[in-house]
């Protein structure tokens, strides 16, 4: 894999919603992109899906948002930089899946998993931030809402294909060579959700939570961000678990 945080591209995409979008390849081969997200609660507080490197810019504008209480690990294999975030931001409380937190080594202390923990753990951030563990998918998944802004954060459940703005500063335009688009409305995305997806009953029901949702952003880590008509993408990305 190969990440190169000096080029990220920081935005608000909405009110107390900020995406921090760089350039990440796996294999140094296939540009997908990385993202990491940080949302303002109604306290104050910051909570960050954390995925791409913390670089001076990253803690640049996260100390400028606000303190940081919450560092998230959103699925199996988004967990590289947990720990950068941890150090740096002590007082923070780290959630992840029990997946990601079995393979991080370096004694980083987990104050939830999701997987591990009871179905319906409350973690604190609720209030703002409603969160759909998928037990179902291949990478164990959690999807987040946050009602105020209708914005729904994900990472490896829905691409969005090629990785323009994650690529907006670099020299490469961020398509994947030789294959094309994934995004949610190709056949291809269909068939990854579909491959991934490991208990059919398991993901029909999360799929289904997610739909319920009044999102109309997506905030994915892999592609940009899908700005309007959000539910649409997810029902086109997951239809094959709603027919």
């Amino acid at each position: 894999m190969a990440t190169s945080s000096a080029k990220c591209a920081i935005r608000e995409v909405a009110k107390d919603v900020w995406t921090f979008s760089c350039p990440f390849s796996r294999f140094n081969l296939f540009p997908v992109g990385g993202r990491s997200t940080a949302i303002r609660l109604s306290n104050g507080d910051v909570w960050v899906l954390a995925s791409t490197p913390l670089d001076e810019a990253t803690k640049a504008k996260l100390g400028e948002i606000g303190p940081v209480k919450w560092i998230i690990g959103a699925d199996a294999v988004h967990h590289l930089f947990l720990g950068d975030y941890k150090k740096q931001y002590p007082d923070a409380k780290v959630i992840a899946v029990h997946e990601a937190a079995k393979k991080v080594k370096n004694g980083l202390k987990f104050d939830g998993a999701w997987g591990a923990d009871p179905p319906n753990t409350q973690y604190g951030f609720e209030n703002d931030i409603k969160h759909c563990y998928f037990s179902g998918f291949k990478n164990k998944d959690v999807a987040f809402f946050h009602p105020a802004s209708k914005t729904m954060i994900e990472a490896d459940l829905l691409f969005n294909l090629p990785a323009t703005e994650q690529y907006s500063r670099t020299r490469s335009s961020g398509k994947v060579p030789f294959f094309g688009n994934l995004n949610p409305y190709t056949w291809a995305h269909k068939k990854f959700a579909w491959s991934l997806g490991v208990d059919t009953e398991a993901m029909k029901r999360d799929v289904k939570t997610v739909l319920g949702w009044d999102f109309e952003r997506i905030i994915p880590c892999h592609g940009d961000v899908i700005e309007k008509d959000g539910k649409k993408a997810w029902t086109e990305a997951y239809k094959w678990y709603l027919d």
